[in-house]
């Protein structure tokens, strides 16, 4: 069974026009508290993607205040083993979890999303690591967002899984507290990070006590 931190940050590629933006977000992070960071590019191509996320994983490796800081990779086994990451996070649209644990091996961390109590069961067979739920809120991050899940649907992804479970969608410092009470272990957040991303995690670790 694997520790989340109270906070999992997403670091998505589409809210940074240049790749030092990117990378001055992530540094920031790091220095706020995260110790999980999700890259996630929805349009860049395979190069660009893996570029980045080899340049997440130096920073990692720069003696910055992480010593046990994860990266995810979104969506793409094979960039995560090419930059070396320590995690892979599929949706429904993704490969299955069991074809991408045969990927990545034993020792990575593996994230499924789920948006109902039927994915949240069929998740929980699997061997992913932890379960991800959403979008709890209404979020803008996504194009063709599913339907809102809310609190309740937080508490009815706890009764189903055993798992860690993440929470994700619209999660901000004025509503976090509310969605770890509903049986959240973490909460997944990209929006409300991306001003003064060290302040803001900061923020959140403080609520998330």
């Amino acid at each position: 069974m694997i520790a989340l931190p109270r906070l999992y940050a997403i670091i998505d590629a589409a809210a940074f026009l240049k790749h030092e933006e990117l990378i001055t977000f992530a540094t920031e992070l790091i220095f706020g508290g995260c110790t999980v960071l999700q890259y996630r590019n929805k349009n860049g191509s395979a190069r660009v993607m893996l570029e980045q996320a080899r340049e997440l994983r130096r920073l990692s490796r720069a003696g910055a205040p992480a010593p046990h800081l994860r990266l995810i990779m979104n969506d793409r086994a094979d960039l995560a083993l090419a930059a070396e990451f320590d995690g892979v996070h599929v949706g429904q649209d993704d490969l299955p979890p069991s074809s991408v644990r045969r990927i990545i091996g034993p020792d990575r961390w593996l994230g499924f999303s789920t948006h109902d109590p039927q994915q949240v069961e069929e998740g929980d067979q699997t061997s992913a690591d932890y379960i991800a739920i959403g979008p709890v809120f209404s979020t803008s991050s996504k194009d063709n967002p599913v339907p809102v899940v809310g609190l309740e649907g937080v508490r009815r992804a706890r009764q189903l899984t055993g798992k860690p479970l993440v929470a994700i969608g619209g999660i901000t410092r004025a509503n976090a507290a509310s969605v770890i009470e509903a049986g959240a272990d973490s909460v997944a957040v990209i929006s409300d990070l991306l001003r003064e991303p060290r302040k803001s995690a900061e923020e959140f670790f403080r609520v998330l006590r």
